[in-house]
């Protein structure tokens, strides 16, 4: 696909599933227990769409993260609902089930899911802002005292992120179920790949495709870890005080948070855009981070890929066929074989 024609498209793995964006809208496709592929268009209007101000370079890409992690929370709860739906018996509820919803309705879900999400920014906070900061001040005032390690802070801190992170996405690739969206991750790669490269969306092309895309989320958290260390080194070089104080120096870091995440947003744009050297160079390690959190997928992962990248490049999901019950296509069939048989005696 040549600069000119570029079409900005991207996507998010799911549980069985996976969302693309693309000029059209937002669709997400999963793979249903019964082994049917259900496609839905979803409502979304970026704020950018909406008013000049979002869309204004690094403010937008403040806005983009934090619409991707709403719009992604979400449609990986309603994957997750989906996917996991029981065709058979259903489970009877224990105790605790029946009290919550006596007591509490169906809402309780809501309320669940809101306090995991804030556990979930609470964890984040704690790994990747406390953390780094605390190992850094047992480093330096309890192993290297007589060393002033100041104007290297927030280099250490990088690296201790770096750490953290790696390990963590590690540890969860060993997961049955996570290793499965990393599957659907990696097709998500190869079926954009495929689309920007003007072949046919088909299994085996996309089979042939790279699951490493510099335009991944993946990158995007490696180049905001390397801009952050570049921005903090430079605050701690013009206020070297900032840094006595953890808590002073957390909220800062707090604080110049929409400004990395600003700038990353730009450069995975221009490196997804203009490929060359300095773009290649930055998103290396992203790159390699996605022999992690991408996994090679099979054909029936990649026909889900193309059927979300066919909706959200049409604008229309494909309409739901609707399948007859095993027992009476079988009694139909045995229905004829009789009449055949009978007018084969006549």
């Amino acid at each position: 696909m040549s600069k000119e024609n570029y079409v900005a498209v991207g996507g998010q793995a799911l549980m069985e599933g996976i969302m693309m964006r693309g000029p059209k809208g937002t669709a997400m496709s999963c793979r249903l227990p019964d082994g049917t592929i259900d496609t839905e268009m979803k409502e979304f209007t970026s704020l950018r769409k909406k008013y000049k101000f979002f869309n204004i370079p690094i403010i937008r890409g403040v806005v983009s993260f934090i619409e991707s992690m709403i719009m992604g929370y979400k449609l990986l709860m309603e994957s997750a609902e989906k996917t996991s739906m029981d065709l058979g018996d259903e489970p009877a509820e224990s105790k605790i089930d029946k009290w919550i919803e006596e007591h509490f309705g169906p809402k309780m879900m809501a309320v669940i899911g809101a306090i995991a999400s804030v556990l979930g920014i609470g964890l984040a906070f704690v790994l990747f802002f406390w953390m780094p900061s605390f190992v850094y001040d047992l480093v330096n005032n309890k192993l290297f005292p007589a060393v002033d390690l100041t104007r290297f802070c927030a280099l250490i801190e990088g690296i201790i992120r770096i750490i953290i992170f790696v390990l963590y996405m590690y540890l969860t690739s060993k997961m049955k179920e996570i290793h499965r969206v990393y599957m659907y991750h990696g097709a998500e790669h190869k079926t954009i790949f495929c689309f920007e490269h003007g072949h046919e969306l088909t299994p085996e092309n996309i089979m042939k495709e790279k699951r490493f895309h510099p335009r991944c989320g993946t990158s995007f958290i490696f180049v905001t870890i390397i801009l952050s260390i570049l921005i903090s080194s430079l605050v701690v070089l013009i206020f070297p005080g900032v840094r006595e104080s953890r808590i002073i120096w957390i909220c800062v870091k707090l604080l110049l948070l929409p400004l990395i995440m600003g700038f990353g947003f730009e450069f995975i744009q221009l490196a997804g855009k203009y490929p060359n050297k300095f773009t290649k160079a930055l998103s290396a390690p992203g790159l390699l981070m996605q022999r992690i959190t991408t996994a090679e997928p099979d054909e029936a992962i990649c026909e889900v890929a193309i059927a979300a990248m066919q909706a959200c490049l049409s604008g229309e999901a494909p309409k739901k066929e609707e399948k007859q019950p095993e027992e009476e296509i079988t009694e139909e069939a045995a229905e004829e074989t009789e009449q055949e048989q009978s007018d084969d005696i006549q």
